[in-house]
């Protein structure tokens, strides 16, 4: 058995960019709501809304890392690593919700088309690009190490598409008059990021239910775990994700010789990390009659 101590998760090396985010989000909402009601752009609201909902899962993602940083309690023997990942959930839920509320109010829109000021849209468009792009620039790198970081980088990131998609709409306003253009941009955007969202809610789950990760084969790992001289049989392995950047692993393995274990453990371990990058692993080392070996037979290797 090897359990490694508590350490740092992959989203808390992002915590200064998450605060910076989180502060420019924030700042720029209360601009954008104005521009929304002073000109009477849809698209613009609709960018408030998932602004909104990124300041939500920027503080969501800031607060599961302070909780995730809590050491280990009896209690809770594994810390509180799968709050990063509840984060997560909650983010692509809302985000869906968000993108569900935008294609009803795109239909009642194109229904009866209001009046639109195209001039202050373009405006504010405008330097919600910018922000936008300047957030997810924040957390680009970090997303591919963090699901609960990925989380806020798609959010951040769906509002840049949308922000592009407000100045094309306020372009059209201005240069054409026709204001259909706006809700129409709106429910394209919420259509682009519906998909993106769904797999992130896919992924949350997949850890949440302990689904072997993706980026790992069990068979290969079976294969490895053979391979160690000494080794002759793998049952029971299952391999889960406790966090972002961190998977754990049990299985009972059969061996020539128990005496060995010290060795046996160590070869093991040291293979699981190089090959997987698993830190965590619980082994049961057994042996078995030569009659059930006989029965099950060697995996092949």
């Amino acid at each position: 058995m090897h359990a490694p101590p508590h350490r740092q998760t992959a989203a808390a090396h992002s915590r200064g960019r998450l605060t910076a985010t989180l502060v420019l989000t924030c700042g720029f909402l209360v601009v954008e709501i104005a521009g929304a009601l002073w000109s009477g752009s849809l698209a613009l609201l609709a960018d408030a809304g998932h602004m909104l909902t990124d300041a939500g899962g920027l503080g969501l993602a800031l607060f599961a890392i302070w909780v995730a940083a809590r050491p280990p309690t009896p209690a809770k023997t594994y810390g509180y690593y799968r709050a990063e990942i509840l984060a997560a959930l909650v983010n692509a839920i809302v985000l869906l919700v968000v993108a569900g509320g935008i294609l009803v109010e795109t239909y009642r829109r194109l229904l009866a088309p209001p009046e639109i000021l195209g001039g202050p849209m373009l405006v504010v468009a405008l330097l919600g690009l910018a922000v936008n792009l300047v957030c997810a620039r924040l957390l680009h790198h970090a997303a591919g190490q963090s699901l609960n970081v990925r989380a806020a980088y798609f959010e951040v990131l769906g509002d840049a598409l949308s922000s592009a998609g407000v100045v094309i709409a306020a372009l059209v306003v201005v240069g054409t008059g026709w204001t259909p253009a706006d809700p129409l941009v709106s429910g394209a955007i919420a259509l682009v990021i519906v998909p993106r969202t769904w797999r992130l809610l896919r992924q949350a789950v997949n850890v949440l239910l302990e689904g072997t990760p993706a980026h790992l084969d069990l068979g290969e790992i079976e294969v490895a775990i053979l391979r160690v001289p000494g080794v002759r049989h793998v049952h029971d392995l299952h391999v889960w994700t406790l966090t972002s950047g961190r998977e754990a692993m049990s299985a009972h393995v059969v061996v020539d010789d128990v005496r060995e274990s010290e060795r046996l453990l160590e070869a093991l371990h040291a293979v699981l990390h190089a090959r997987f990058g698993i830190d965590h692993t619980t082994i049961q080392l057994e042996t078995a009659p030569p009659a059930v070996l006989r029965i099950q037979g060697p995996n092949p290797v």
